[in-house]
């Protein structure tokens, strides 16, 4: 730690991370720069677009305005923590993927684990409800049917193990 840096000491993805971080630096900012998590993406920057959406303690966070600092102590889950293994997709990726929930795939990590959110709190949504709760996500490719079309069939096709958090793994 230098002067001009505080300590974070956080889980992301069940792993435990401590850095040292300039107080200003956005979650997003210390996700991919300081962590190398570049599966959360880098979008409007003004909590607008929901590229940046992690999890935060399991609760859908636009990573672009939460500092770092405020995650000291707590669980962070982003894209790249839903999968079991490079080859492996979480079920819900893979309900994307079959029902063409996805284009280009730049909003497609922050629509999933908004997604994933709302089907932990609400296993089996209306669709007004899916649309609510990814209004904080744009997406310029799909025209948003397939992404409403993938989550309930994740709803009806996902099991409550399928949408439990991953058990932490954590490294100290």
């Amino acid at each position: 730690m230098t002067p001009t840096t505080i300590p974070v000491s956080t889980t992301v993805n069940g792993k435990h991370h401590a850095v040292d971080v300039e107080p200003r630096t956005l979650l997003l900012h210390m996700l991919r720069e300081s962590l190398g998590l570049t599966g959360t993406h880098t979008g409007c920057e003004t909590g607008q677009c929901g590229a940046c959406t992690v999890l935060l303690d399991g609760q859908a966070v636009k990573s672009c305005m939460v500092l770092a600092a405020q995650v000291n102590g707590r669980s962070v889950t982003t894209i790249e923590g839903l999968a079991t293994s490079a080859d492996q997709l979480h079920p819900l990726q893979n309900v994307f993927w079959e029902e063409h929930g996805l284009q280009c795939g730049y909003c497609t990590p922050g629509v999933i684990l908004s997604s994933l959110a709302l089907l932990r709190e609400t296993p089996h949504p209306e669709e007004a409800e899916i649309r609510h709760a990814l209004e904080g996500n744009i997406c310029r490719c799909t025209g948003y049917h397939n992404i409403i079309k993938a989550v309930q069939a994740a709803a009806e096709r996902l099991t409550t193990d399928d949408l439990a958090p991953a058990a932490a793994s954590v490294e100290v």
